[in-house]
């Protein structure tokens, strides 16, 4: 998880994104693109991902921490996620504002496109690079899908297809992306998406 970055520096003339694990690694690449240099981050854990009901009040803790730290302008990096609007109680009691969307997935393809892709996509299970790079231990190895193989069914047979929305191009995270779609015995699809709103939302905001 990265540490904020330039703490001791004068926090109210900084933006603090707290953002999902997930999103670490494309928030600092759209930070460096964008030198926006004034720009902090820090994460709450990827595996939030799976417990959906612990984001909010951990996000509460998040903001409640930054603003002791003398930050006035904070950014959530998270859609809502599967918290049911529980995250948006947080961030309208904080004032602070999040990314537009129901979840990654929506604001890595762009609002227009993931709406256009609706129907489409009802029964697609969705990957980016950071699921690629992590595959192995967010689905593999905490379903027991590498020793039971035969659950593969179970969890993944209402799917049809893998979608790989992919923010860079990297042909080793296409790899996975593939192996996984023939693995779990489902139709393949890619579909570069860069970083998406993610961009425009953080230049924005910083």
């Amino acid at each position: 998880m990265p540490a904020k970055q330039n703490i001791q520096t004068q926090p109210v003339d900084r933006v603090l994104v707290i953002a999902c694990g997930m999103l670490a690694r494309e928030v600092l690449a759209v930070k460096a693109q964008g030198a926006l240099d004034h720009m902090d981050l820090t994460c709450l854990p990827a595996e939030y991902h799976f417990r959906p009901d612990r984001i909010a009040p951990e996000m509460d803790k998040a903001i409640l921490e930054a603003k002791a730290e003398g930050y006035r302008h904070i950014f959530v990096g998270y859609g809502d996620c599967g918290t049911g609007g529980m995250l948006d109680r947080v961030i309208e009691k904080h004032g602070v504002e999040r990314m537009a969307g129901p979840h990654c997935f929506a604001f890595y393809q762009g609002a227009a496109a993931f709406e256009a892709e609706g129907d489409r996509d009802m029964l697609a299970f969705y990957m980016t690079d950071f699921l690629c790079r992590h595959f192995d231990s967010f689905f593999m190895k905490p379903l027991g899908l590498d020793r039971h193989p035969e659950l593969i069914k179970d969890f993944f047979g209402n799917y049809e297809k893998v979608v790989y929305l992919a923010q860079t191009n990297d042909p080793a995270l296409d790899k996975v992306a593939e192996d996984a779609a023939k693995l779990l015995g489902l139709a393949y699809e890619r579909r570069f998406t860069g970083y998406g709103d993610l961009v425009p939302a953080l230049s924005r905001v910083a």
